[in-house]
């Protein structure tokens, strides 16, 4: 047994996945997280990850567990088909077992309008017909308050919520949006989305909407609109943070110039010599976030990263680069480009890994859970 009460077994089915948990060797466990991660980490180290999930909050800023976006889509758009049924019921149940304090439920609304490129990213291929992304909007709520009622998830309205779940070992559902499409031009909206739960809005995702440009087509608006301005300054009112992942350097210059709370950026990672994506952000870009008192979430996809020891390294350069306190996790779970870490039953390899590589419990503690949390906290939470 280990000294937190937990066996040996239940400790490498937390860390690796059922097949892992198969294997009763140290040494053959660690060959086979080395093989399959691209980490070498012991045994020791992986129980020594979750025994600090046990003691402070983590929370996944941005994901998508299971694509439960897509349920009960009246007709699924080729896009929809193409990722497949959702799986939300199963992926669900994995958040406890890896000690998830908390995790960003996103619906994403913009995802009626979404199409695949050629070059294997997404595009808005048409407009919204008239109250169409507001009934987006009222159907995916919907399926989160359902996915609340059907799981032991726990409500994530504030931060005790999450610190509630964490001792009773469950998960707080935090609702969040990633587009604010449905927003339109009525503000009154930003309340009853406060009053449905949701507390954290992606302003901006793949349809350029009328809120600010975004990263992945042509800049139409140069920067945050006016209605772009307004929302933010709603948000700040209601106590929704305002997430600026997928803005362009002036939609989010706009966004700082407008909010009198820090934001976060959930999930991207920084540019790096010889690799360049739109998705990526510049060192001045994720300065501008943090000097604001804002976070940003590192993201585990594909762009420049072939496994969680890669993306280990995203994480340390962006800590080298703004700071540990400004540091968080967003995996953009099941919803991510090429994901190198799917499965949250792995999710105590994440501060294993940092703490292998040099970081000191406090300074994990923060990336994992408690920068978000101070977020949280400053807009309301």
């Amino acid at each position: 047994m280990m000294d937190n009460g937990l066996s040996r077994r239940t400790i490498l089915t937390m860390a690796g996945g059922a097949i892992l948990a198969t294997l009763g060797a140290r040494a053959a466990f660690a060959d086979a997280v080395s093989e399959a991660l691209g980490l070498k980490l012991t045994e020791d180290q992986i129980a020594a990850g979750t025994q600090l999930l046990l003691k402070h909050p983590s929370v996944d800023i941005h994901c998508h567990p299971g694509r439960f976006f897509v349920r009960n889509y009246a007709e699924p758009t080729p896009l929809m088909k193409a990722l497949g049924a959702p799986t939300d019921d199963e992926v669900i149940k994995r958040l406890p077992i890896g000690h998830l304090s908390g995790a960003l439920f996103c619906g994403v609304a913009d995802s009626a309008l979404l199409a695949a490129s050629p070059q294997g990213g997404l595009f808005s291929n048409r407009e919204w017909t008239t109250g169409e992304a507001w009934r987006e909007y009222e159907r995916q709520v919907n399926v989160l308050k359902g996915l609340s009622r059907r799981h032991t998830l726990y409500r994530g309205r504030n931060t005790r919520d999450v610190l509630r779940a964490q001792k009773l070992g469950r998960t707080a559902n935090i609702f969040a949006v990633e587009g604010g499409d449905f927003f339109e031009d009525r503000l009154d909206r930003v309340h009853t989305a406060y009053r449905d739960g949701v507390r954290a809005v992606t302003i901006v995702h793949y349809h350029v909407n009328m809120l600010g440009d975004i990263q992945t087509a042509a800049a139409v608006h140069g920067g945050l609109t006016q209605t772009g301005k307004a929302v933010v300054k709603e948000m700040n009112k209601a106590g929704i943070i305002v997430d600026v992942a997928h803005a362009t350097y002036d939609t989010t210059r706009g966004v700082i110039d407008a909010s009198t709370r820090p934001v976060m950026l959930s999930h991207s990672n920084l540019l790096t010599p010889g690799l360049s994506n739109p998705r990526l952000i510049s060192l001045e870009h994720a300065s501008m976030v943090t000097k604001a008192g804002g976070i940003i979430g590192s993201v585990p996809w594909g762009i420049g990263q072939a496994n969680v020891s890669d993306w280990v390294d995203s994480i340390l350069r962006l800590i080298d680069a703004v700071g540990v306190d400004h540091v968080a996790i967003g995996t953009d779970m099941d919803a991510n480009f090429r994901p190198v870490f799917t499965d949250y039953r792995q999710w105590p390899l994440i501060p294993a890994a940092l703490l292998a590589r040099g970081l000191h419990e406090p300074e994990v503690a923060a990336i994992i859970g408690g920068n978000f949390m101070r977020v949280f906290r400053a807009n309301g939470g």
